[in-house]
């Protein structure tokens, strides 16, 4: 039964010539599939439609080829060839009642074209802006060029109509789409009546959706994402003139879509963004125009949803991060099964799919991105298999998962957990700066484990082989996890480092234990994760003198991939921590450390009083290599099956563990594949003519 407070989000909702069946809006976002694995796409897209999303859209869709960003894999419409695999993507969006969106991207100064090797088109001759600092200029549009783009952008409409989509969302956000450098002085240096002021500024996407209306407006809607903040300064599209941008043109297009400057901002992670963190942004705008508002804010909470719309600041609640971790959002608000929503943790894991140009994941949900490939249903399991019950022994992320997805199948389960709480590692770790909201990973798994009669859990559990063979479980699943290794061990030192017994050395999980260094500390990166920066942020706030060396370029090289590297780099700055790049550490003395340059070798002292080492895991595997030497004593016991999972496998990300975790219990009992993929996948067409 839905909760009255809650109504307001399920009121139906015009946009232009189409109504969504509500305010649950899920906004274009990312998964790494795109053109290469659309049926991936396309029924990951489709379960949001059964979860009761009412809108649902794309991610980024290439309109034209002269304008792509290769290495990244996104969609594309280039021509007609492409409408099949579109239509069968919309088809699925529609299945359960959902209005079917794509959106459109032309990325102009952020297009380098590397694939198609066509010279880069953009608003004012510059260098490309990617991640990748390709050496690629782009040459300015001229008249012919922008009349070219604006009959692109109508035939990529009237391609889109045909393959069966209700709305076309056109990009002009994050600083990656044509629209948003026709907009902003940043981007914008024309001197012709495209330039100068906002209302020339303004003129190309007034004539591109003028267009787009003639071709198709009586079918489809057309949104536009705009930005509500550069950030950049006095060039920057200010909030300011976003307003008097949309106050101009109130009524162009038929949904204005609302997001922060840059994606890194936009989807900033929970470390440093809080839910609806951009409502300050927004709050006021609906008074500049009667066309409906979708703004986003990774968005968890149903009372912070029915405030946004109950206080006029929104009319749609946009999600991308909630829709992945949680597909059945929308539904069990409506159905008040408020306390099983898979709440968002905002660790930015999917967004690596698109970075990487690998399939997307989630920490929350296992199953994103594998509706078609291996046929997994984020609230469905397969039926329970030949055997009765399971032991998991640790109740980290991949056992807790584990266990939760075995009940659902009807396993009696037991979990010795070691320790006196749940959560290994993630019950660590959100005592830390910033990673309070990873705990939801434990607080939903926890919940819903304590609702199934078939599973039970014992603490102060620590298990030996001998203990396991006489319990008479017929599956043992071990998720045993891992421990940070103090020897140096990582990618600068495949045997450990010298160290001086004299001075203390930590790691991770001693300071998750409550043991601390004091005065002048060194830390080495060479995790390259978020655990050195979150580290380096706790020690200083505890009065450390905190020196963080790292053999990369970057701090925390590898969020690059979440989008807060920079955010990383620029509040420790703040705080004071000296930040070392590129230098590794040879050895650890008394009363210092020696530190070499990447490319030089040549060696610099940095003193200290103690070290904190950031390098690798070493797997916690003992109990499963004493089982796996006593293999002929399993059938007597009653034992079917022994797997190792999760850390204690081998160490990754909180996604990777809850992923072994959900693929143990969805494999348990299954057919023997032999040497065939574990997932289906699709072939790219020959062309024979």
């Amino acid at each position: 039964m839905r909760d009255p407070r809650y109504d307001i989000l399920f009121e139906p909702m015009d946009i232009g010539p189409v109504t969504s069946k509500n305010r649950f809006y899920q906004v274009p976002h990312c998964n790494g599939g795109g053109y290469r694995d659309p049926s991936a796409a396309a029924e990951m897209r489709g379960i949001k439609s059964q979860g009761g999303w009412g809108v649902v859209f794309t991610e980024q869709c290439e309109m034209h080829h002269t304008s792509e960003i290769t290495p990244f894999i996104e969609l594309r419409l280039w021509e007609d060839k492409d409408i099949p695999m579109l239509r069968n993507m919309s088809e699925k969006m529609k299945e359960h009642g959902a209005l079917a969106g794509i959106q459109l991207a032309y990325s102009g100064i952020n297009g380098p074209n590397l694939y198609t090797k066509e010279v880069p088109l953009a608003v004012s001759a510059a260098p490309i802006r990617t991640f990748t600092n390709d050496p690629v200029q782009a040459r300015a549009l001229d008249k012919s060029d922008i009349r070219d783009l604006r009959r692109w952008f109508v035939n990529a409409a009237r391609r889109s109509r045909d393959a069966g989509f209700d709305l076309i969302c056109l990009y002009g956000a994050h600083g990656f789409g044509i629209f948003q450098h026709f907009l902003s002085r940043a981007t914008n240096q024309r001197s012709d009546e495209y330039g100068g002021s906002l209302e020339n500024r303004a003129r190309f996407v007034n004539e591109v959706i003028s267009d787009m209306k003639d071709a198709v407006g009586d079918t489809l809607g057309i949104t536009l994402r705009v930005s509500l903040d550069e950030t950049i300064g006095d060039l920057g599209f200010s909030n300011a003139e976003v307003r008097d941008f949309i106050e101009m043109n109130r009524d162009l297009p038929d949904l204005w879509d609302l997001a922060q400057g840059t994606w890194e901002d936009c989807s900033g992670p929970s470390r440093f963004k809080d839910e609806a963190a951009q409502e300050q942004l927004v709050r006021g705008i609906h008074e500049l125009t009667d066309k409906p508002i979708v703004g986003v804010g990774r968005f968890t909470s149903p009372d912070v949803m029915a405030k946004m719309v109950k206080s006029g600041t929104l009319d749609f609640i946009g999600c991308a991060r909630p829709s992945i971790a949680d597909p059945f959002l929308p539904k069990k608000i409506e159905e008040g099964r408020i306390e099983d929503i898979r709440e968002c943790i905002g660790c930015n894991i999917c967004i690596t799919g698109d970075m990487t140009m690998s399939i997307s994941r989630c920490t929350q949900n296992p199953t994103f991105m594998e509706e078609w490939r291996k046929g997994w249903h984020p609230e469905r399991m397969n039926a329970k298999g030949g055997s009765e019950n399971v032991l998991v022994v640790g109740s980290g992320p991949a056992g807790l998962e584990a266990a939760r997805a075995l009940s659902e199948r009807g396993y009696d389960v037991a979990i010795a957990e070691a320790g006196t709480e749940i959560g290994g590692r993630v019950t660590r770790e959100r005592a830390l700066p910033g990673l309070s909201a990873w705990g939801r990973v434990v607080d939903y798994r926890e919940y819903q484990i304590s609702q199934k009669p078939n599973v039970e859990t014992y603490f102060d559990s620590e298990l030996d082989a001998d203990s396991i063979l006489e319990f008479g479980f017929e599956n043992v699943c071990l998720a045993t996890g891992a421990k940070w290794r103090a020897d140096g061990v990582s990618r600068q030192h495949v045997v450990p480092m010298p160290m001086d017994d004299a001075m203390p050395i930590f790691t991770p999980d001693d300071i998750m234990s409550g043991k601390k260094p004091s005065g002048k500390v060194v830390i080495y990166d060479d995790d390259h994760y978020y655990m050195g920066g979150v580290l380096a942020e706790l020690l200083v706030s505890e009065g450390c003198d905190v020196t963080i060396i790292t053999p990369s370029a970057y701090l925390s090289d590898w969020t690059v991939n979440t989008l807060e590297q920079h955010a990383i780099h620029k509040k420790l700055a703040k705080m004071g921590v000296n930040i070392v790049l590129n230098r590794g550490v040879t050895q650890i003395a008394s009363g210092h450390v020696v530190s070499d340059c990447v490319y030089t070798g040549m060696t610099q002292d940095f003193d200290c009083g103690a070290v904190v080492v950031v390098a690798s895991k070493l797997e916690i595997n003992g109990v499963y290599n004493a089982l796996k030497e006593r293999e002929a004593e399993w059938a007597d016991a009653g034992i079917k099956s022994v797997k190792l999972i999760g850390d204690a496998n081998a160490p990754g990300p909180i996604a990777w563990a809850t992923y072994a975790g959900h693929r143990y219990a969805r494999e348990l009992d299954g057919e023997d594949i032999g040497d065939a993929l574990p997932f289906r996948r699709e072939i790219t067409e020959l062309a024979l003519d």
